[in-house]
């Protein structure tokens, strides 16, 4: 038996040897933890030891207890640390996340020319790059009242085309370089489900929205194998140092999915992946035909999903909405594709077996959705076990939040979102539709399972933001006192339910993650702070020290990270 300290200074050499040790192969007992655990049943369950073999869990319990059935167990003191089961973001951007390592980050810009002075210094640091890509701006925190210009991007980057998509990515930024190489003219119609900002001439003034996008987009140098390597190293990363073992990762072509998969066989993936396929088009067809992937690489990888868009984001007024923006009456969003096609996409995924989540954010696409899985289980009535989602459910209408429940569809929402579209939300749709907005405690009560996530870049990937949204419904500053429309917050243990088993079981993997329970995959956290007993202000504060896959350790704060260990 050997006892390792973890919370004391180690020298490299035995952060490896930990690493070696707990790669999913022998027996593990972690004692001396604090830990907490929801049931199958979502009941919450306490223990102080918890013995792992062969990477899962055997059993939770006393310090006693335990550590008589430990054998020749190595033992890891906890340091009476709290152990969690690792978090799962229902919802994230596996590459966008790693892009933004690599890329123009604006997500802290504070006004148009703080954003300016960002890609300016981006692009004197990166003079080889030949185009000056980025993302994160939003106009609604500059409080800028409008979109910004190609004319004042250029005052940023003019030697070369710049494209910065907005903070959601339902938005792009390009200066006048770019809308050269894309041959955008005052002549260039709005695709279907997008459109081209234009100036009071009709002069496109260099934003696009939703489809739009692709007139600029399909210009842009695909990230090379190397840069998506890098991309997905930092992603795998943060993720690892946030506490999130599982995400599910919408809108993967087949180039990610080939290097997903070539980082499974390598045994690189520290957090697992469950990747919906972008789209039923080619790429489905390419990746679907020996039909959907399941538990490979040792439960690292699952492909077994698809996402469509129905419309785009509130903050670029492409939700599609039933009325018009109450600040831009004129305007009710952008429908992607017409709803007989959505329908049609529907179909095709589930008629290959694969779960289907949509992306509906205003209240037009959310019903449009809604109407679509109807029509689609009239003829496919097993369809329904494929738990197929929502994506956002972010403005839906009063009367159509029911149907979530008449049809068996999981709502996968993002509480950070909640606390982020604040300052904006009432603006767009007004308050008398706010009624069916974020409005995640109408949900749960009804029945309607909620799979927490963060959408992350658009937020941060830190689950702990989002568990701290969830029960406060406040920013961290505290805004506003007593939580906006606090009466849709969830408790404590309804948040980690979303982020834990909910979230698992959106994914089809409730036997294997989620909870701590006998026969499960030892995915925990060892964190800094009691999440049950701080007050909530503190909750966002949450410091992950310890990260766990399958009883390895993929991530310790402050220590060196132990190397990629092969699992059986």
């Amino acid at each position: 038996m050997r006892i390792v300290h973890l919370f004391h200074s180690l020298p490299i050499a035995l952060f490896a040897a930990l690493g070696a040790a707990t790669a999913g192969a022998g027996e593990l007992l972690l004692d001396h933890v604090d830990g907490y655990t929801l049931d199958r049943a979502g009941k919450l369950q306490r223990f102080e030891a918890m013995l792992v073999a062969d990477g899962k869990v055997v059993a939770t319990g006393s310090h006693a207890g335990l550590a008589r059935r430990a054998g020749k167990a190595d033992v890891v003191d906890g340091g009476g640390h709290v152990l969690l089961p690792g978090l799962i973001d229902a919802h994230g951007h596996v590459m966008g996340l790693g892009e933004m390592k690599i890329r123009a980050d604006l997500t802290a810009s504070t006004s148009l020319d703080d954003a300016l002075a960002r890609v300016r210094a981006f692009a004197t640091a990166h003079p080889d790059d030949a185009w000056v890509i980025g993302r994160g701006w939003n106009q609604v925190v500059w409080k800028l009242g409008r979109f910004p210009t190609a004319h004042e991007l250029d005052r940023a980057v003019a030697d070369r085309p710049a494209w910065l998509h907005r903070v959601d990515g339902h938005a792009a930024w390009a200066n006048a370089a770019a809308l050269r190489i894309a041959g955008i003219t005052r002549d260039t119609p709005d695709p279907p489900g997008g459109r081209i900002e234009r100036d009071a001439e009709g002069n496109p003034n260099g934003v696009f929205v939703d489809a739009a996008m692709a007139l600029v987009e399909r210009h842009v140098p695909a990230p090379t194998e190397a840069e998506a390597a890098r991309m997905l190293d930092a992603a795998l990363a943060e993720m690892a140092s946030v506490g999130l073992t599982g995400v599910h990762d919408p809108g993967i072509d087949a180039g990610t999915y080939a290097l997903y998969r070539r980082y499974a066989d390598e045994h690189k993936l520290t957090t697992r992946i469950y990747a919906m396929i972008g789209d039923v088009g080619a790429d489905f067809d390419a990746i679907a035909k020996d039909g959907p992937l399941s538990g490979y690489g040792d439960g690292f990888l699952d492909v077994r999903a698809v996402k469509l868009y129905a419309d785009g984001a509130l903050g670029s007024r492409g939700a599609a909405l039933l009325a018009p923006y109450s600040d831009d009456r004129a305007n009710s969003g952008l429908l992607f594709h017409p709803p007989a096609d959505i329908t049609a996409m529907i179909d095709k995924a589930v008629g290959r077996g694969y779960q289907v989540g949509v992306h509906a954010i205003g209240d037009r696409a959310n019903r449009e959705v809604l109407d679509a899985f109807a029509s689609v289980y009239a003829k496919h009535p097993d369809a329904r076990g494929l738990r197929n989602r929502i994506e956002h459910a972010q403005v839906v209408a009063p009367a159509d939040i029911p149907r979530f429940k008449s049809l068996d569809l999981v709502a996968s929402m993002q509480p950070t979102h909640a606390t982020s579209d604040m300052n904006m939300a009432e603006d767009r749709v007004g308050r008398e539709r706010l009624r069916g907005a974020y409005a995640w405690r109408t949900f749960l009560k009804q029945g309607t399972r909620i799979a927490g996530g963060s959408d992350f870049p658009v937020e941060s990937a830190n689950p702990f933001f989002g568990l701290y949204s969830a029960i406060t419904r406040q920013d961290h500053d505290g805004h506003p006192p007593h939580g906006w429309h606090a009466e849709q917050a969830m408790t404590r243990i309804e948040a980690l339910r979303a982020f834990t088993l909910d979230a698992a079981w959106a994914g089809h993997a409730e036997d294997a993650v989620g909870t701590l329970e006998p026969g499960k995959r030892a995915d925990f956290i060892l964190v800094d702070r009691d999440y049950f007993k701080v007050a909530p202000s503190e909750i966002w504060k949450t410091r992950v020290l310890q990260t766990w896959v399958s009883g390895r350790r993929v991530y310790a704060a402050d220590a060196p990270a132990a190397p990629p260990a092969a699992r059986p």
